[in-house]
């Protein structure tokens, strides 16, 4: 059992935080695609949950998280109600919103990881999955709001690197038997700034080298 990275009760509300901001992501999508109430609600949770439920699954973690933490379910319901309410100041203070994502992603494909290996998942098994806890989310929230995936899209400025980063630094140490509060809490920093980098410079991932398609791009 490796050691956890923060305190129960603080790794608690840092998980509800980041669920919060993941679920403002996606009920601002719903916003902007003319969803219904219940639309918005449905993409709040699937952003929010959706990477955890991913890695829960798998690892056989059962009932999920989010299924017996009632604050798990209930927060991207309320992420939702604000955004309802109150969408055109939310998206006004859309880049602190951001930051918090970016917070948020470097959280999860830590903790994502080192639950993963808990489970018995090798190194590269479990850094895989600490990525999809930290991506899986907005992977469903484009998928349903019919959408190219942003992760997929080279327009879009860098996001999984950032949480493969991260969860490549945890199954590193790991290896090396240098897993602690620390180097965990280094890992988490390290994919938060990245992404907050690539945000302000517009880092890119390379496209196919040489390109000699004749297919219009989209």
């Amino acid at each position: 059992m490796l050691e956890p990275l923060f305190a129960p009760s603080v790794q608690h509300t840092l998980d509800l935080i980041g669920i919060f901001v993941f679920a403002i992501s996606g009920a601002l999508l719903a916003v902007r695609k003319n969803f219904d109430v219940f639309g918005i609600a449905v993409l709040a949770e699937v952003t929010a949950l959706g990477g955890g439920l991913f890695r829960d699954l798998i690892i056989g973690a059962v009932p999920p998280a989010a299924f017996t933490d009632l604050g798990y379910f209930v927060t991207p319901l309320l992420a939702a109600l604000l955004v309802v309410f109150l969408h055109p100041q939310v998206e006004r203070i859309q880049l602190g919103v951001n930051v918090f994502d970016a917070a948020g992603l470097g959280l999860f494909c830590v903790t994502g990881t080192t639950k993963a290996y808990d489970y018995g998942l090798g190194l590269t098994q479990s850094a895989t999955l600490g990525l999809a806890t930290a991506v899986g989310g907005g992977v469903l929230r484009d998928v349903l709001a019919n959408e190219v995936p942003s992760l997929l899209r080279w327009d879009r400025d860098l996001y999984a690197v950032p949480a493969m980063v991260g969860a490549t630094m945890v199954v590193l140490c790991i290896r090396y038997d240098t897993l602690n509060p620390f180097t965990s809490s280094l890992a988490v920093v390290t994919a938060f700034v990245l992404r907050l980098l690539a945000m302000r410079y517009h880092w890119r991932a390379p496209r196919a080298w040489n390109r000699r398609s004749t297919v219009r791009e989209e």
